[in-house]
């Protein structure tokens, strides 16, 4: 009733029942507990659950909040330097974060990759896109966070052949993006790791994992974001998967890229 700001008289307003009533539940030293209707009607009126009101569990949230609060589901804008993505890496500040993206990793991406890939992207130009990784590269480098990125082989395969989602993609700008990673995977590392995964022996969704703070999943148009502790840790679990089976190591990494041969070049 204190954190609600609700009186006696309030109270027994919003649940239809006798001030006295109320005051005869909150006389100190003896316990009377309320019938269902009555116990129901007060935890609706002061925002609780009824487990928190009988001392059956320590969060006073009711269910429903307590699972909006460990999942909930945000407007997503495609790319991983979007302001939403931006601000959970400032939330992680010194924590590892682990991801598994949906292309090549936005923040090691070229300038030139950037503008083919975001030249035909509605809801935000090119140089939106380049300000924005800009801005999630240097938290990253002026930061203490070391980040793992967990990468299906076929993707950087792909890339090299100009296929698939990088059909039409240029030679030049290909060569010139693997080159920009080979060297970010030497300068940065240890602290930015890329391991190579096989998704026919295994496979992950979009996935980022922003310390003990919040895990991601890209599932298009939103975001599906869990902070309970158990999800976290089976999250985390799925990614330290993909990096136990890795078929190529961050150490690896480097060398791998530069051994592909890129399509036109």
């Amino acid at each position: 009733m204190r954190q609600s700001h609700c009186s006696r008289s309030q109270l027994a307003r919003d649940t239809g029942v006798d001030r006295s009533t109320i005051g005869q539940l909150l006389v100190e030293g003896q316990t009377r507990l309320p019938n269902g209707q009555l116990l129901a009607d007060a935890a609706a009126a002061l925002s609780t659950s009824t487990d928190w009101l009988l001392g059956l569990t320590d969060r006073p949230e009711r269910p429903g909040d307590l699972l909006a609060s460990a999942v909930s589901m945000t407007g997503a804008e495609r790319s991983a330097a979007d302001q939403q993505i931006i601000d959970w890496h400032r939330e992680a500040a010194g924590y590892k974060i682990r991801h598994v993206p949906a292309t090549l990793p936005d923040m090691l991406k070229t300038e030139a990759m950037l503008r083919w890939e975001y030249d035909s992207f509605l809801s935000r130009t090119p140089d939106q896109a380049i300000l924005a990784t800009h801005e999630v590269v240097d938290w990253f480098q002026a930061d203490t966070s070391d980040y793992e990125i967990a990468l299906p082989i076929h993707e950087l395969n792909a890339f090299a052949a100009g296929a698939g989602y990088y059909s039409g993609l240029q030679a030049a700008v290909r060569v010139e993006q693997l080159d920009h990673l080979a060297a970010l995977c030497e300068q940065m590392y240890p602290r930015l790791r890329l391991f190579l995964f096989d998704a026919r022996q295994v496979f992950s969704a979009p996935l980022t994992i922003f310390g003990p703070r919040v895990a991601v999943i890209y599932v298009g148009r939103f975001y599906l974001s869990f902070r309970e502790s158990e999800r976290l840790r089976s999250l985390t679990s799925q990614f330290d998967w993909l990096v136990r089976e890795a078929v190529v190591d961050a150490r690896d990494l480097a060398g791998h890229i530069r051994s592909l041969n890129v399509a036109g070049a």
